[in-house]
């Protein structure tokens, strides 16, 4: 019955917005910020944020944030306005604002002005292929969705339309998305990822007082090992994930010198048991926490087919790849834009104890993760937020 309620409102929503958003004026002075549709203050987006309120060009600016049960989760955001998401204050700010930041695809039902400027971030360098470049036969269909590959390519082409700017962080992402997306070339802005920023900035300082709010010991390295979710492993309310790593295992290998962080990708829904024979070695985060929080206190990442290494790769420190399911991975799923035999930063590993022993020796080839960030992060210098909203204001001038 709720399920049915909720539905009728969410068309009563929308309805009402085709009906008004037209009558709504646009404040030229008034930005909107959307991360991974309202999860929370993140990425892309935030960084942008955080530079925009010390830019003084924006000084008299709002700054609006969209997030799904912001009250509940008490988020305390400098200088920005914190509204519910898909609420009537959304819809409304979705007229009102003259910039939109986003690092989502937008629903087909979010409706646009010509006159406003859509900022299109995206959200990191695809290993995975995405959107026209998944090649599905033509009763294909994805497996928790259930939808067709043209009907999942019409909800990029309704998005990208919409686009004003859409940021590529790399030489990588400007050669491919125009075939992933259809975008116009025009529209890419080879930029580098305002997220990245802090990477290319480590601060001493700020990794000691992380880890001591965390609570972990200051006298490990640590291991920070993030698996990504599988297409075909989902349930009714998301993707699930059985995790292959034997973390007892990894004690009796790393224990000495190391304390593993284990974060799961968002989209994972199940739990994982606590072991207490593991307590102080293994911690398990929240799979809903920012992993960029985590990327410049770890002094690895273990990962297998997320993007997450091509941020990680800019602070050139080590990275193993454990791919367990290769072959079931790359046969059945989406396939891969990179050649991961010789494309990526770091080894690939099949058995467990051959990574753990890696690790413990500290065997890596950090010529070849040179060459890796000399391509794929040729824009990582600290200075992508600027490039970025230099390129905002120069449009909003030129509009004016």
């Amino acid at each position: 019955m709720m399920k049915w309620i909720k539905k009728i409102i969410h068309r009563i929503i929308v309805t009402l917005n085709r009906l008004l958003y037209r009558w709504i004026p646009i404040d030229d002075y008034t930005i909107l910020f959307i991360a991974f549709h309202g999860r929370g203050y993140s990425d892309n987006p935030k960084a942008l944020h955080q530079y925009l309120i010390q830019d003084q060009r924006f000084k008299d600016y709002q700054f609006v944030w969209a997030i799904k049960n912001h009250k509940k989760k008490q988020l305390n955001i400098p200088n920005a306005k914190v509204i519910e998401y898909f609420s009537f204050s959304y819809f409304y700010y979705l007229a009102h604002s003259k910039i939109w930041i986003v690092n989502c695809k937008l629903p087909g039902y979010v409706l646009k002005k010509e006159q406003q400027i859509y900022l299109q971030t995206w959200h990191g360098t695809p290993l995975k292929k995405l959107a026209h470049d998944i090649e599905l036969n033509e009763d294909a269909t994805f497996y928790r969705s259930q939808m067709d590959a043209q009907s999942m390519y019409k909800t990029y082409d309704v998005d990208v339309k919409r686009y004003n700017y859409m940021i590529s962080p790399n030489a990588f992402c400007t050669k491919i998305f125009p075939s992933a997306f259809r975008i116009d070339p025009e529209k890419l802005i080879e930029t580098g990822y305002p997220r990245n920023d802090i990477l290319s900035l480590v601060d001493k300082n700020r990794v000691l007082e992380k880890k001591k709010q965390m609570h972990l010991p200051l006298d490990k390295k640590i291991i920070l090992y993030a698996p990504t979710w599988r297409d075909n492993s989902y349930v009714a309310a998301g993707y699930t994930f059985e995790l292959k790593a034997n973390f007892r295992k990894w004690k009796e290998y790393l224990q000495e010198d190391y304390i593993v962080l284990f974060k799961p990708h968002y989209l994972i829904i199940n739990s994982f048991k606590e072991d207490q024979e593991l307590k102080g070695f293994l911690y398990s985060m929240d799979a809903t926490m920012d992993i960029a929080q985590l990327y410049e206190i770890a002094d690895c990442l273990v990962t297998d087919y997320s993007s997450v290494f091509f941020d990680y790769a800019i602070l050139n420190r080590p990275i193993y790849f454990y791919m367990y399911d290769l072959e079931e991975y790359a046969q059945d799923l989406r396939g891969f834009y990179l050649d991961i035999h010789t494309d990526l930063p770091g080894k690939i590993y099949r058995e467990e104890d051959s990574l753990l022993a890696s690790i413990q020796k500290q065997e890596f080839d950090f010529e070849h993760l040179k060459e890796f960030n000399s391509y794929f992060n040729n824009k990582e210098d600290g200075h992508a937020s600027k490039r970025v909203v230099d390129i905002l204001y120069k449009e909003i001038c030129h509009g004016a």
